[in-house]
């Protein structure tokens, strides 16, 4: 059973990338109301709702986020070069708004840690589809920082929680390639 809108989203899916450079403006309160909400949809055994979204938007977080990230990498390295600590004030500042995505585990007994990390990034790809379907881009990092002990207790968080990712937001301010498609074959088998 085909629809004009299931064969739209599947498009979507199947031609999504990432944008690496974006620009202001960053969607809007009400728009990230309405991506959130997708997010929020992600399957969640035992509905445990994992999940925890941590917005930096405008100069003055940007910066704030800026400082922590400094502030961490100094307390994972005190011998952390001049350089790098400029580095990491300036990484929040490669998009206009930046979403900290959390998997804060609840320790339940049926439910491993791996399900709560793992349904939170898919909370995250539905947010990532959620600002595409808007018209904004997105791209999802990692990096030492996400790993960074001393960075959990300076967003809030605990140690227990898990950093998914640094989610990237605003307008793209590039032209968006489709990449090449692999081959299912090389990914699926059929028993």
């Amino acid at each position: 059973m085909h629809s004009k809108s299931s064969t739209k989203m599947l498009d979507t899916l199947i031609n999504r990338v990432s944008c690496g450079r974006l620009k202001a403006p960053a969607p809007g309160r009400e728009e990230m109301t309405q991506v959130f909400k997708a997010a929020l949809r992600a399957p969640d055994h035992k509905h445990l709702m994992p999940w925890q979204y941590i917005v930096f938007e405008g100069e003055k977080a940007l910066n704030e986020l800026g400082e922590k990230y400094r502030l961490a990498s100094i307390s994972e390295d005190p011998n952390i070069s001049l350089d790098k600590q400029e580095r990491a004030l300036s990484l929040p500042h490669r998009a206009p708004m930046v979403v900290v995505a959390v998997a804060k585990a609840r320790g339940n007994e049926k439910v491993p840690h791996v399900e709560e990390v793992l349904s939170t990034g898919a909370g995250v790809q539905n947010l990532i589809l959620g600002l595409d379907s808007l018209g904004y881009g997105a791209y999802w990092r990692t990096g030492p920082l996400a790993f960074n002990e001393h960075l959990k207790p300076l967003l809030g968080l605990e140690h227990s929680d898990t950093i998914v990712g640094f989610i990237y937001v605003g307008t793209p301010d590039m032209e968006l390639k489709a990449k090449p498609i692999p081959e299912v074959d090389d990914f699926v088998s059929w028993a």
